[in-house]
Order: structure tokens, then C-alpha cells, then sequence
């Protein structure tokens, strides 16, 4: 089953500058390497997490974050200028106007005034995020202010604004992520 994993994960593509060693560790079948290299950087998996939806706790996705120096404070993280790198895999279909909404709700929780985005910037990068099949998978590369956002190796877009860079991050491990399992497994804290 490694093999397989690490076959699949061989031939996936990567965002500009990112490439794939061997798996090192697997959560909800979803195995992500130990150390990824991108932009020229190797970083080390920091940590793993899933996101659910409801009560009835659906798996919608695995993401893996992944630093030049690994922590579990993510207010260091989020203020941090190195090269990140989230990794995320779709374990369930998400339709575009959830996924859109995901990340408004996101933005809005995670970016309290003084914190404000460009109206602008907001409605071109919630335009460029697609709806999402299972399998998928989506990167968001940080480097230094900016952020390049991939799907399935296909770059979408990037985001130079360096505050809306840090919402984005936000919106998975800021003060209101998602669900906090997902940010505690992605910071590497027990659940």
C-alpha cells in the first residue's frame, strides 16, 4: 500500500519550484513526505490534519503544512516571511459555491479590522477557486508577502498583498479556523 502511495504521490503535480521525496506519514489514506522541496527550499511536514463538515463529522479534506522550521506557534507562523507551503487533498466533492463560501466565512473571521482586504483582490481570488472532486488537490505556496495558489499542479493565481497573504494562512490555523482539530493537527498538537 506504501508503494502505491508513494507511486501516487510521485506522479502528482507540483506548484512551481515544489518537488516530492518519499512518504513519511499517512492520515485518512492520504500519505504526504517528511520533507518537500519548494522554491528551492526544503521544508519538513510541520503537521497533518482533516477537515470535517457537520455532526456527522464528513471528511472533506487532508492538509499537510509544511516549514523551514517546524513550530506549533502559529501566531510565529503567521507572522513568518519563509517559505510555506500547505498541502491540501479532497477526500469528498465540494461544489465551487461552498468552497467559495468557505473562504469568505474564513476572511471574515480571521481578518478583524484593523485587519482589511482589498474588496478587489478578495473578488479575484474567490473568482479563480474552483469547485473541488475528490482526489483533488490544492497548494497554497507562501513566499516571503505572497502566495501562489495551484490546483492539481495547474498555478491560479497569486497574491502579492502581504496582509491578505497572512489571511489566507488564517483561515487555517488564525484564531477561528475552520475546526480546531484541523489546526491543532497541522501545528503537530495532539487533538
Amino acid at each position: 500500500m506504501a508503494v502505491l502511495a508513494y507511486a501516487a504521490l510521485a506522479l502528482a503535480p507540483m506548484p512551481s519550484g515544489a518537488s516530492r521525496p518519499a512518504v513519511a506519514a499517512e492520515l485518512d489514506g492520504v500519505a504526504m513526505p517528511d520533507v518537500l522541496q519548494a522554491a528551492g527550499t526544503p521544508l519538513r511536514l510541520n503537521g497533518m490534519g482533516i477537515r470535517t463538515y457537520s455532526l456527522f463529522r464528513i471528511h472533506i479534506y487532508v492538509a499537510g503544512l509544511y516549514l523551514q522550521r517546524p513550530t506549533a506557534d502559529a501566531e510565529a507562523i503567521l507572522q513568518s516571511e519563509s517559505i510555506k507551503l500547505l498541502d491540501v487533498h479532497f477526500v469528498h466533492d465540494v461544489d465551487v459555491e461552498h468552497a467559495r463560501d468557505a473562504w469568505v466565512t474564513g476572511f471574515r473571521d480571521n481578518c478583524k479590522p484593523p485587519c482589511r482586504l482589498p474588496s478587489q483582490d478578495v473578488a479575484r481570488f474567490l473568482a479563480a477557486v474552483p469547485a473541488f472532486r475528490k482526489g483533488d488537490e490544492s497548494m497554497l505556496l507562501f513566499s516571503g508577502h505572497a502566495v501562489e495558489l495551484s490546483v492539481n499542479g495547474r498555478v491560479l493565481g497569486t497574491v502579492s498583498d502581504p496582509t491578505f497573504s497572512r489571511a489566507i494562512l488564517a483561515t487555517f490555523i488564525g484564531g477561528y479556523p475552520p475546526t480546531e482539530p484541523l489546526k491543532h493537527g497541522l501545528l503537530g498538537l495532539p487533538d
